[in-house]
């Protein structure tokens, strides 16, 4: 497995020579990814370089173990434990640095939240979820934009969708894809009996002009007002843009912003989002028709996880974790779901590098 690391080692060097090189200096674009392909590769040299020096300390004291003096022989024996011990971590961290890096990972996401099954109570369930995600935003520093909304009068929403930009947020919330499900008594439910709704959510990273082209003669584009909550909210101008892309049938809407120009814009980074998503999707249906795993699949037709009011318990099917901190979790603090999702999938990487 770590046959390839010398190649590793000599690459930094070329790109480290090459981030001093002025005609690099001066283009910024080549300079960029050139200096993310060096941070990338630091960790893994320098850990490499660790466990290097660990297997190095550890032939020596094998060597001194044969040696006639009796007090080396013991030091000697004594210290080996430690270091091979040593090894073996830095041998699982060097695993887990060779794991082939997901390029999304580094990206925003384009969050989007839509009720299913269960009628008004999933419409509130969509709310609570998407205040999950933004209070976890908040403790993550990351910027919340609400793109698209359609609120029902009981304070839920049908849809939301939100762009959320930050450091990695990708990387963090892309197994958050698939259905969620809940359990509770609904306030207008008088006989105290549970009720289980549902609702989607997807993550899509956030697609660049780099990424994919759309023609402008695939678009139809249509205005209308947009709706509100009445009032001064009322748009009288057809401010509201829905696009459809021709070739796949893929529509969006918006109209949470303020001109038909800002709506039109963040329709287009919706759309090519999706169409991203849509063309990702084919490439690992194809790539892994066999896969068996579904963590980080995004696929959104599967029941991801559960939460359950009345046991203050929420479960992750995925891979059997139950939390009975349900109250907290509603509050933003899914790291450790997060956590143990990353760990699970960085488990089956690794038995594949390995198989």
């Amino acid at each position: 497995m770590f046959a390839n690391l010398e190649d590793v080692v000599d690459r930094f060097r070329e790109v480290e020579g090459l981030l001093s090189d002025p005609a690099v200096i001066s283009d910024q674009k080549r300079y960029r990814e050139l200096a993310k392909e060096h941070a990338d590769l630091s960790e893994v040299v320098s850990v490499y370089g660790q466990y290097r020096q660990v297997c190095s300390d550890i032939e020596g004291n094998r060597e001194l173990l044969q040696d006639n003096d009796p007090e080396m022989k013991e030091l000697a024996k004594a210290e080996l434990p430690e270091l091979e011990k040593q090894q073996a971590e830095l041998e699982e961290q060097l695993r887990l640095l060779l794991i082939p890096k997901d390029p999304n990972d580094e990206k925003n996401i384009i969050l989007e939240i839509r009720a299913g099954t269960g009628g008004d109570e999933a419409a509130l369930f969509a709310a609570d979820l998407f205040r999950m995600y933004t209070r976890y935003a908040d403790r993550n520093r990351w910027k919340v934009e609400m793109m698209n909304t359609s609120e029902t009068d009981g304070g839920g929403f049908k849809e939301v969708v939100a762009l959320i930009s930050g450091e990695r947020v990708y990387s963090r919330l892309k197994f958050e894809s698939g259905t969620h499900r809940v359990q509770r008594v609904p306030d207008t439910e008088t006989q105290g009996r549970i009720h289980t709704s549902a609702c989607t959510v997807a993550v899509l990273p956030e697609v660049e002009d780099v990424d994919i082209e759309i023609n402008p003669a695939d678009l139809r584009i249509d205005l209308y007002r947009a709706s509100g909550a009445g009032g001064q909210h009322v748009n009288k101008t057809e401010s509201a843009v829905r696009l459809t892309h021709i070739p796949t049938g893929v529509v969006v809407s918006c109209q949470d912003g303020k001109s038909q120009h800002k709506n039109k814009a963040q329709a287009l980074k919706v759309l090519k989002s999706r169409i991203f998503d849509q063309m990702q999707a084919e490439q690992q249906a194809e790539m892994a028709a066999d896969r068996k795993t579904q963590v980080g699949s995004g696929d959104r037709s599967e029941r991801i996880r559960t939460y359950n009011y009345p046991q203050g318990r929420c479960t992750d099917h995925r891979i059997g974790l139950t939390l009975y901190k349900l109250d907290a979790i509603m509050q933003g603090d899914v790291d450790e779901i997060i956590d143990a999702l990353i760990t699970d999938q960085q488990a089956s990487q690794m038995s594949q590098q390995e198989g």
